[in-house]
């Protein structure tokens, strides 16, 4: 099957997983199709107005807690037509793994830990896991936390293999209060944030006549 020659090419979205020290790529988890939506939500971190200061009304003490909600659609019917080996022996298990497993500390993180614990070391530091980036086009591209993963398996095959899945996932931006400067996350969220700051300058402004206030110049 061909495709009209200029028909533009589809971008994928997608979460990347990274060393959070070095930067180097670990794993990169693109989206079958794209979500028709993305809700996002800010929680705004203001100067509490209780204080009676009037100078602190307009105060921020930081970037918001922002939070991405996407439910993305995986689906298994191409790869079966076209007879892909591991996606008939499977189904859509790897591809399910291979977000869960984000959210899991990894098997030998645990043995280790359970081990330190087994030769009587009182406190012990949870591993750093991997540090998630969403990718949603080349404009968007931002660290954040798995906040909520949620998995509905719809169809499945004669062996009870997943064909068919809805994945909901919820994610909060990681800013350069939780991440410092000086880390490859935080490089990446400042250079999310300055990208926003230049799509706001490039905005077309409004007028005072388009709100209906006249003898304003």
């Amino acid at each position: 099957m061909t495709t009209f020659p200029r028909s533009p090419r589809l971008l994928r979205g997608g979460l990347v997983l990274i060393d959070p020290t070095t930067g180097s790529v670990l794993r990169i988890i693109a989206l079958q199709y794209n979500p028709d939506t993305l809700t996002r939500s800010f929680q705004i971190k203001g100067v509490s107005g209780d204080t009676g200061d009037h100078l602190e009304a307009l105060r921020l003490k930081g970037p918001p807690v922002e939070t991405i909600k996407v439910e993305a659609e995986i689906d298994a019917t191409d790869q079966l037509e076209g007879n892909d080996s591991q996606t008939v022996e499977v189904g859509l298990h790897p591809h399910l793994a291979s977000l869960e497993t984000i959210v899991y500390p990894s098997s030998v993180q645990l043995q280790r830990a359970n081990a330190e614990a087994s030769r009587g070391s009182i406190e012990i530091a949870p591993a750093q896991a991997p540090l998630p980036l969403f990718i949603f086009g080349p404009k968007r591209i931002v660290p954040v936390r798995i906040t909520e993963l949620s998995i509905t398996e719809e169809a499945f095959d004669p062996v009870l293999n997943p064909i068919r899945a809805k994945v909901s996932l919820g994610m909060r931006v990681l800013s350069v209060d939780d991440l410092g400067f000086d880390v490859k996350g935080g490089g990446l969220f400042m250079t999310y944030l300055q990208a926003k700051e230049a799509l706001a300058t490039s905005s077309r402004g409004g007028s005072f006549a388009a709100l209906g206030i006249t003898g304003i110049p």
